[in-house]
Order: C-alpha cells, then sequence, then structure tokens
C-alpha cells in the first residue's frame, strides 16, 4: 500500500512538472529580458511606442473578453492597482485585449465602468512578442525597460505577488 502511495505521489508531481514546463514553454520572453520593442495605438489614430514609456514602472495585462480568469481579474487590477496609482507620473497600466478590436475593447470597458485604457491586439501583433498562449498575462517592466515579473492564469496570490513587486518599483521611483 505504501510503494502504492508513493507511486501515486511520484506520478502527481511529475504531472504537475510537466504543466508548469508547458506553462514556461508558452513564454517567450523571460524576467531579465528587455521588453520587446512594439508599438501600438493608444487611441483611435494615435499610435505610441513602448519606448515611450521608458522611465516609468509599466504594467502589461493580456486578455479576452470571453476569458473568465480575465474576467476575475480585471476588476482586481482596476481597483487595487490603477485607482489607487493612476495619479503617479512614474507608472502606467498597458491592458491588451488579446485578438480584439476597438469596438469589442471599448464595449467591454464600458460594459464593466472601467477607468483604464484597453487596447485592441486585434491580430496578437503584440501578444506573440510575449507569449504563443494562455491568459490572462501580466508584466511588469521597470523604469529602464527591464522586465522584472510575469505570471500566466489569475489566483488572488498570484496578483498580490505582483502588487508588492510594483510597491516595491514604486518605492524606489
Amino acid at each position: 500500500m505504501r510503494k502504492i502511495s508513493l507511486l501515486i505521489g511520484f506520478v502527481f508531481f511529475f504531472q504537475l512538472a510537466s504543466i508548469a514546463q508547458k506553462i514556461d514553454s508558452t513564454t517567450l520572453v523571460k524576467t531579465g529580458n528587455k521588453v520587446p520593442q512594439f508599438s501600438f495605438e493608444i487611441e483611435k489614430g494615435k499610435t505610441v511606442s513602448i519606448k515611450d514609456y521608458e522611465g516609468k514602472v509599466v504594467w502589461i495585462n493580456f486578455f479576452a473578453t470571453w476569458c473568465g480568469p480575465c474576467r476575475a481579474e480585471l476588476p482586481l487590477l482596476h481597483k487595487e492597482v490603477w485607482e489607487k496609482y493612476k495619479n503617479n507620473t512614474k507608472f502606467t497600466v498597458l491592458i491588451f485585449g488579446r485578438e480584439e478590436g476597438w469596438q469589442k475593447v471599448t464595449d467591454f470597458k464600458n460594459a464593466n465602468q472601467f477607468t483604464f485604457s484597453m487596447l485592441p491586439d486585434e491580430n496578437r501583433n503584440i501578444f506573440k512578442l510575449f507569449a504563443t498562449q494562455s491568459i490572462p498575462r501580466n508584466v511588469i517592466i521597470d523604469k529602464d525597460g527591464t522586465i522584472v515579473y510575469q505570471s500566466v492564469g489569475f489566483s488572488v496570490e498570484e496578483f498580490k505577488n505582483a502588487k508588492s513587486v510594483l510597491e516595491k518599483l514604486l518605492k524606489q521611483q
């Protein structure tokens, strides 16, 4: 009986390790890398570059309107991060709707009464620089453009970890 329990435990451990490797293998940039360079529409007709945000701490979130975990995470991101730090000139949040156009992200934003910018990434042009799959996905970039934190999926504990990293970075500003 003890051998069977040990065997089941080992199988369970290796399955978890396999899942973790699959999640990690979807990430194309690693913590410690410089953020990939990209441009995006900050509003219809106005294009900016991620380089324009050098000197600021940037929280990037990738979501989709149909994604349940994204829908659980975004209200927390709005209330506990955006509302708290929106007036900090050394910080910004960039939220990209993976495979979502302007109309869809705007309708979603308005329906949920979010006040942060929600931006389209209709063809995954930005997302594909960071990962091959899996949302929600958060990336925190320091003022020098280095990726200092990443997460895939949503859990309250992981969200708290991200907030802790953000708070430390903002204290260093």
